[in-house]
């Protein structure tokens, strides 16, 4: 669906979330979302996904359910993070309701919460992929754009 997009690295300030968000695209796909304090030297600042994550930030609707997002990680954890995109703005769950979405997991087992755990701690595009939506678990986002990304969508 994306495929006009030039592969690179894309940065730009937000002043709500008081830190850069910055995106890595090739192919069309998302391969990374992070929010340094400082860019990237080499990533520039236009591109589309860019303006829809500012005009999110500024309180627009929007689940980015339709990007293609790169899942290049152990099937266990790409099947946990599939899940994550499903759920809907502004609603949350827990890493056990999470596990009851995610063909195959049990919400009962401890192994498999650990493995929900470890995959939302290493999800390499937070925002994009909501794990700010899961209310007991850990997000890749740092812990002031998590609260921030809870707030916005009132959770």
């Amino acid at each position: 669906m994306n495929a006009q997009w030039d592969a690179g690295i894309y940065a730009r300030q937000s002043p709500y979330l008081e830190r850069y968000v910055q995106i890595g695209v090739a192919s069309g796909r998302v391969l990374s979302v992070s929010f340094p304090e400082t860019p990237e030297e080499d990533a520039e600042d236009d591109h589309p996904l860019l303006d829809r994550i500012e005009a999110y930030l500024e309180g627009e609707t929007d689940d980015f359910d339709d990007l293609d997002v790169a899942m290049t990680m152990a099937t266990d954890h790409r099947k946990v993070l599939e899940a994550v995109r499903t759920i809907p703005y502004a609603e949350s769950v827990t890493v056990r309701a999470l596990a009851g979405m995610v063909p195959d997991f049990d919400p009962d087992s401890e192994d498999d919460g650990i493995l929900i755990r470890t995959a939302l701690d290493e999800n390499p595009t937070p925002l994009v992929v909501p794990d700010h939506r899961v209310s007991d678990g850990p997000s890749a986002a740092p812990p002031p754009v998590e609260q921030r990304l809870r707030s916005l969508e009132g959770l």
